[in-house]
């Protein structure tokens, strides 16, 4: 679990991040999850795009994906969703 401390740095950074991964009409699938799972491993701080075209409310979403790739859930925001993992092996981000 993420203090507020640790989110507000975790936001600050995600604001300069410009690689962004979409959920479109497809919705959650197992390649989306296996993607997202590569792009924390390699970032360990994604931003998910949720396209108007799925129809899922955006806040079960973020906690599906949260949950699906043991992650923290760090804003949901419009319709963007921040998500944080630490790397077991190379932590980049320190917090």
């Amino acid at each position: 679990m993420l203090t507020p401390n640790q989110k507000r740095t975790l936001k600050s950074l995600a604001s300069t991040l410009k690689i962004r991964y979409q959920i479109g009409k497809n919705e959650i699938s197992e390649s989306l999850i296996t993607m997202l799972d590569k792009a924390l491993t390699a970032h360990e701080l994604i931003k998910v795009d949720v396209m108007k075209g799925c129809t899922l409310p955006i806040m079960e979403v973020a906690i599906d994906i949260a949950n699906s790739l043991n992650a923290e859930l760090v804003q949901v925001m419009g319709r963007v969703i921040i998500l944080y993992r630490k790397s077991k092996d190379n932590p980049k981000i320190k917090i």
